[in-house]
């Protein structure tokens, strides 16, 4: 019975010490924000060189391998784009940072996580059936983007989320996805799945850690604005949802923005972050 106690005793003992270096592990004022979504959230945009000089306390968790950029996964660095692959451009994730940095102390840094998949359908982040939509186009453009995901681009956002929370502090969700849905009305509930899934896997509330979505390209001969209406949707049915408007975005083609467009829809991004911070 003694020898038991000891063992229980032990075991506490054990696990509070370890609790407590993870907890003091974690920076609060380093904020991290997930990114997901298609092409526009990969960034197409093209890189120029204001968009090259970086700020130290706006980093990103590098998704993949890029020798082009001589960057590793899983490692933190000073936030240059392409923020997503390896050759993708210019995505509202990082004028996001940029503009967060500058509001926010300088005592906090800023770090994003960015995992998109051009053309994808948004049920490809749905743990359940994402291999229904591994093949949403069969060309081998599409089909190596996922494969650059282990095939599982929820798990693998997942992943690196949880490595990032032994660094920082995970304070909101960023989407920008919506294209390839056009026209869907389940679109929100399918973005609601998602959305609470990362919420339980990473133990997050959903009043911490706010869900902002941006409207898809909204110039004349848009591909996909009649989407925008169902996107508007999404915070009926989710309720920490927030939606960033396209209005006045230029665009390079019918589906996607251009550099201008990219720094302004980032900076939309962060305003509204910054204003749900002041609240919480």
């Amino acid at each position: 019975m003694l020898k038991n106690f000891y063992f229980t005793l032990l075991t506490t003992l054990v696990f509070t010490f370890f609790s407590q270096q993870h907890i003091m592990a974690q920076d609060t004022n380093f904020h991290i924000y997930l990114c997901f979504g298609q092409s526009n959230m990969e960034g197409q945009g093209v890189i120029e060189v204001q968009d090259t000089i970086g700020n130290e306390r706006f980093k990103v968790l590098q998704a993949l391998d890029c020798p082009n950029l001589q960057r590793s996964k899983g490692n933190w660095y000073t936030a240059i784009p392409p923020l997503s692959q390896c050759h993708s451009g210019l995505s509202p994730s990082d004028y996001f940072g940029r503009t967060m940095v500058g509001y926010l102390p300088d005592s906090i840094t800023v770090g994003v996580i960015n995992v998109a998949v051009g053309g994808c359908d948004i049920r490809l982040f749905d743990k359940d059936i994402y291999p229904n939509y591994d093949d949403t186009y069969k060309e081998d453009w599409f089909t190596k983007k996922v494969a650059g995901y282990d095939g599982n681009p929820y798990e693998y956002l997942l992943n690196l989320a949880k490595k990032a929370q032994r660094d920082g502090v995970i304070k909101g969700i960023l989407l920008h996805q919506g294209e390839t849905n056009t026209g869907d009305t389940e679109w929100p509930q399918y973005v609601r799945k998602i959305y609470d899934d990362l919420l339980s896997h990473l133990s997050l509330e959903a009043a911490d850690v706010p869900l902002i979505a941006g409207e898809v390209v909204s110039v004349p001969n848009s591909c996909c604005t009649a989407m925008n209406d169902i996107i508007n949707r999404l915070p009926e049915v989710v309720e920490t949802a927030h939606v960033i408007s396209s209005d006045g975005c230029s665009a390079m083609d019918e589906a996607h923005f251009d550099s201008e467009g990219y720094r302004e829809m980032g900076r939309r991004y962060a305003k509204k972050m910054y204003q749900i911070l002041q609240h919480q």
